[in-house]
């Protein structure tokens, strides 16, 4: 599932293209993706001839404000990705069953855009579409007082890059929480918008362990806990985030420099072999040599 960086790469990718554009229409072959709204007519009289007025991020929600003091929601969950392109519908594209395909030549193709199942029309005949191979995201609109009060985002914890969440208020944070640092990195209600991968990444670059119990920890390490998660998600979103690849297939962006996640098997940077473990039901991997259970 995409994590804060890749959120945050797709948000800064979509703010020039969007920001001003009006919405004419909006098509869908999945109404499920629709939960406020339900209704996919509901939806379409919400979004209909608003401008975009501003783009931005919550953990890994995007947030697209509209005109009227309106708010769209997408959370792109497992397989979701959002992007500017354009797309042409083949009534007949696969066993006689309809699908937008892209207008371009595939090698022009926006990447993952072979799966579109949500596409909004703007104004100035550009899309913006939502390439979504397993259909689990989840799309809302509505005032924006209303979709900002919901539990899912009423809820979430400080966002780990925010210049408000200072060393000091990090580990006052930690101070009063307690289990262990994989399973509390992860939860969003927490901090917001951390995952599986970047939790590996975090404790591989601070040295903990991830069965370690917060606590358990002291000044020292939440300093370097605080330094690792703030150097690996701006190094992250700097790369491009993960999931990208170029046209032969080959790995870019943050994909190119993982240091433990994946990698069960391989030597880690410091030369030790990575092992991978189960922690509350997810795989952490991590270097048994460097990251010391305190």
């Amino acid at each position: 599932m995409p994590e804060l960086p890749e959120v945050e790469v797709i948000v800064r990718e979509l703010r020039g293209p969007l920001t001003g554009r009006r919405i004419i229409d909006a098509w869908t072959d999945w109404p499920k993706y629709f939960h406020q709204p339900k209704s996919e007519e509901e939806f379409r009289s919400c979004i209909q001839g608003r401008q975009i007025e501003a783009i931005d991020r919550r953990a890994k929600y995007i947030l697209i404000h509209l005109s009227r003091r309106h708010l769209l929601l997408v959370h792109q969950k497992i397989s979701g990705r959002l992007q500017m392109g354009k797309w042409v519908w083949n009534p007949a594209a696969s066993q006689g069953v309809g699908r937008w395909q892209p207008a371009t030549s595939p090698d022009h193709a926006p990447q993952g855009g072979r799966f579109i199942h949500l596409l909004f029309e703007l104004d100035n005949g550009e899309q913006l579409g939502l390439s979504d191979l397993r259909k689990f995201a989840k799309v809302m609109c509505g005032p924006e007082r209303d979709i900002l009060d919901l539990p899912e985002l009423r809820n979430l914890g400080p966002e780990p890059l925010s210049p408000n969440l200072t060393f000091s208020k990090f580990e006052q944070l930690f101070r009063r929480k307690r289990g262990n640092l994989k399973e509390v990195l992860m939860d969003p209600t927490f901090i917001a918008g951390i995952g599986n991968l970047y939790s590996d990444e975090i404790l591989y670059t601070s040295l903990l362990h991830p069965l370690t119990r917060v606590e358990h920890l002291q000044t020292p390490q939440f300093r370097v806990l605080y330094h690792g998660v703030r150097t690996v998600l701006r190094k992250a979103i700097r790369l491009g985030a993960t999931g990208r690849r170029a046209p032969d297939g080959s790995r870019q962006g943050y994909d190119r420099v993982l240091l433990v996640y994946g990698r069960e098997g391989e030597c880690c940077p410091r030369g030790h072999v990575i092992e991978r473990i189960k922690v509350g039901g997810r795989s952490a991997h991590y270097c048994p040599v460097e990251q010391i259970r305190l």
